[in-house]
């Protein structure tokens, strides 16, 4: 699913919950410019999902119009696809990732990361023959209900790896655990 698709769902799905909502909180929720949203809206109406109208006081208002609510059922199925096909390829990733260390007698992980992919790990882990230690993260809290540490405290953990369950981020934080000890070949990424 591309952007331009991902963000007139988002469009649409905003549009059906509120219909006086106003371009700059439309801007604001998808991180666009006012312009751009300006842009989005009128692309909408051309197609007809969306019926712009001019309500007292100069104030527009949105109306999803039954073509409207076809697309918008139709991109939410096909970002469902694409969301399940980016599931199965993360996990497939992960479990590559993962078996590679554990057939190389790794045994004991850490996970850096908190968002969905650090989810993902877990899960994998809990599937194979491997022990979380810990995860890790840029401050202490508690992730899965598990307790979630500084980076620092990797210096008094025993590992044999510490999986990095970030995409976005991987390359600073694979800079991070080398400043604070952690060797490269003890570090792994998706």
């Amino acid at each position: 699913m591309d952007l331009q698709a991902q963000r007139d769902l988002q469009l649409l799905n905003e549009v059906e919950q509120n219909a006086g909502v106003s371009q700059r909180t439309l801007a604001s929720n998808l991180g666009v410019a006012l312009g751009l949203t300006n842009l989005y809206l009128k692309r909408l109406a051309h197609k007809g999902y969306i019926k712009i109208t001019t309500i007292p006081r100069h104030r527009i208002k949105y109306l999803l119009t039954p073509q409207g609510m076809a697309e918008k059922t139709r991109l939410t199925y096909q970002y469902m696809e694409y969301s399940l096909t980016y599931y199965r390829q993360m996990r497939e990733r992960m479990k590559v990732a993962l078996t590679e260390r554990a057939k190389a007698g790794a045994k004991r992980v850490v996970i850096y990361g908190t968002g969905e992919l650090a989810e993902m790990a877990y899960i994998s882990l809990r599937e194979m023959d491997l022990t979380l230690v810990g995860f890790v993260d840029g401050e202490k809290g508690t992730f899965l209900s598990y307790p979630l540490w500084p980076v620092e405290e990797l210096t008094k953990w025993d590992f044999d790896f510490v999986l990095i369950a970030d995409l976005e981020e991987a390359k600073k934080v694979q800079t991070r655990l080398a400043r604070v000890g952690v060797p490269r070949e003890k570090i792994a990424t998706l």
